[in-house]
């Protein structure tokens, strides 16, 4: 190793504006950067010409789980899973005009004979008349920031697949509206009536999973549980249970004769949505994307806007704002899939003077009733 460092050439000495009491970079012994690349907490690894290990740090040792004494004059190959691995790091270093790699990826063992990523910066090492003298390198576990990769990205996906799966969700919740409310008057069909209600209460359990899911991908923080003995999953339950459901079952005041436009890209949603307003006298128009439906309110009144956040080309802000200037007595309500202001799309409505409540998908009929006869109460 020593030899090894007499080949680095010594930092150039800042230019400090206070006086300086320490040595001069070039005066400084060798000891001191032998004893502080031994104390690194990355993986330090020299080799001879021959391959074979001459300097092995504490970090080495702390990351790999090889002792000192294991690994000094042995092969490098004993880190490595495969000689195939190890010549790629060599076949890289070699490749370069300066024998040098950066932030090389590969894959070494530790003692329990687990194999884990580092990055690898390295260099070959030459003697004053350049031949080789052998070969160091820096290696970092990586399986920390892989993981954390990971969540990210299984966190996009999570967000995702709660919002497609939201809007079937709504779609079934609503039309168990429908269905429970033709069957409610009649006392033959009690039984009936309670098995839907089964039905909602499990779709509503998985609602709950979801906005579980999509708060753990936002957070990056969950609780695991033991299922199997040694096996872990994700605990789902916990916070979802607890927070129970609030069902708005307060009478809706009468909204017969209100005009009501909804919007949505899915075309189950807009249908589902048509049907419960149609029941209680609403005039509705549905339309499947922004364009269309600022297209719609220029050529009629409305007397409410009833919009999905999200959608290709025109978004809510935009539909919002296009209704505003187009028919500023229009009543506007942004409703979402996502269990987050995704986008700060409602942030800026807000910002904008958004008029009617925000509430998400799926969406609770009864509470959908009374929020658009709020949003309709304005001075004219």
């Amino acid at each position: 190793m020593r030899a090894l460092l007499k080949r680095w050439r010594p930092f150039r000495e800042p230019n400090f504006a206070v006086k300086r009491t320490d040595l001069p970079m070039a005066k400084v012994p060798k000891k001191y950067f032998e004893r502080l690349v031994d104390n690194s907490l990355d993986i330090v690894v020299a080799t001879d010409t021959h391959g074979r290990v001459i300097f092995y740090n504490d970090g080495a040792a702390k990351s790999l789980g090889h002792a000192r004494e294991e690994i000094i004059g042995k092969h490098v190959l004993t880190l490595y899973p495969s000689i195939e691995e190890a010549r790629k790091v060599m076949w890289a270093m070699r490749s370069d005009p300066q024998g040098r790699i950066v932030n090389f990826e590969t894959t070494f063992i530790l003692q329990s004979g687990e194999q884990i990523p580092v990055t690898v910066s390295g260099a070959i090492i030459y003697s004053d008349k350049h031949e080789e003298i052998g070969t160091i390198g820096f290696a970092k576990d990586i399986r920390e920031i892989r993981r954390k990769d990971q969540l990210a990205t299984l966190g996009e996906i999570a967000v995702g697949l709660g919002h497609e799966i939201n809007n079937p969700l709504t779609i079934i919740l609503n039309n168990l509206e429908l269905v429970q409310s033709s069957l409610k008057d009649e006392p033959a069909r009690r039984t009936e009536v309670q098995q839907l209600d089964a039905i909602r209460q499990g779709v509503e359990r998985i609602r709950r999973r979801i906005e579980r899911i999509e708060t753990m991908a936002r957070s990056g923080v969950y609780a695991s549980t033991e299922y199997l003995r040694g096996a872990q999953m994700i605990d789902l339950a916990s916070g979802g249970e607890a927070k129970k459901e609030v069902s708005e079952k307060e009478p809706v005041p009468e909204m017969a004769g209100l005009s009501v436009l909804v919007v949505d890209d899915d075309a189950g949603v807009t249908k589902s949505i048509e049907e419960i307003l149609t029941r209680e006298g609403c005039q509705v128009c549905t339309a499947g994307s922004g364009e269309e439906a600022l297209a719609l309110v220029k050529g009629r009144h409305f007397d409410l806007v009833l919009s999905d956040v999200v959608m290709p080309k025109m978004d809510g802000y935009d539909l919002f704002t296009g209704v505003r200037t187009v028919s500023p007595r229009t009543a506007v309500i942004l409703m979402t899939a996502y269990y987050y202001d995704k986008d700060h799309i409602i942030k800026r409505s807000m910002i904008e003077g958004l008029e009617g409540s925000v509430f998400k998908k799926p969406i609770n009929p009864d509470y959908l009733k009374k929020v658009i006869v709020k949003a309709c109460r304005r001075p004219i």
